[in-house]
């Protein structure tokens, strides 16, 4: 089925580029954020319109998202967070066709802002907390935002050890599964990614793929999660 996304993550461009000063143009400025995210949800409403004229193909957006939790205090630091970072554009997609949703850690928030990561749990080489469960929270915040059926527009890990990405999807497909089981529309699942790619900053050397690439040679090697995930596609179960 034929689906148009008219923005890939606008929370990340806002935030990014015009707060973090991580990507261009480089600024650090809480009012031009705010004013990115005003354009970007304008433009999605607009670009939404256009390709609804044009074609009879579902419109949404996709989000970039975390489970974000609040220790003892954080209530107010995560509402703050929340309030740049998702709340806009949860707004925006309310009521559309569909809602992506792209997930890949959890978020821990103390009375003075985001913590690093907790003490014990394993990174990934990322430097994210590896939580796969953090797929059916952010699903299920999206979902009850928007009232929109949510498609997993992005999901994975990066890691040299391929066990740990089966165990990593299994556990987000597993909470998934519990977000079907209570009622939450959610319309599909997409891997990130297929291939080791190049991760934006980071260049190639995290590595997210179910298809390893030899940077010399070009050569594509299939790790066992491709094989593994194949089959729970065409089985449509885990198990």
């Amino acid at each position: 089925m034929a689906r148009a996304c008219t923005l890939n993550e606008p929370n990340v461009v806002a935030t990014a580029g015009y707060l973090d000063g991580r990507f261009p143009p480089g600024e650090r400025d809480p009012d031009r954020r705010r004013r990115a995210n005003e354009v970007f949800a304008d433009a999605h409403a607009r670009a939404t319109a256009a390709i609804k004229e044009a074609a009879a193909v579902p419109v949404g957006l996709t989000l970039a998202m975390a489970d974000d939790q609040a220790t003892p205090g954080g209530e107010g630091a995560l509402a703050a967070h929340r309030a740049g970072w998702e709340d806009p554009f949860l707004e925006a997609a309310r009521g559309d066709d569909f809602i992506g949703v792209q997930t890949y850690t959890r978020h821990r928030f103390g009375p003075e802002g985001m913590l690093a990561p907790e003490p014990g749990v394993p990174l990934t080489t990322m430097g994210y907390e590896r939580w796969p469960e953090a797929l059916g929270a952010t699903i299920r915040r999206a979902a009850a935002a928007t009232g929109a059926p949510v498609l997993v527009t992005e999901n994975g890990i990066a890691t040299d050890d391929d066990r740990q990405r089966i165990d990593f999807v299994r556990r987000a497909l597993e909470s998934v599964l519990d977000c079907l089981a209570d009622g939450v529309d959610v319309r599909g699942y997409t891997y990130w990614s297929l291939l080791d790619n190049f991760e934006w900053a980071h260049g190639y050397r995290p590595a997210f793929g179910l298809v390893a690439v030899d940077r010399t040679t070009q050569i594509r090697t299939s790790k066992p999660s491709a094989s593994w995930l194949g089959q729970v596609a065409r089985a449509n179960a885990l198990d």
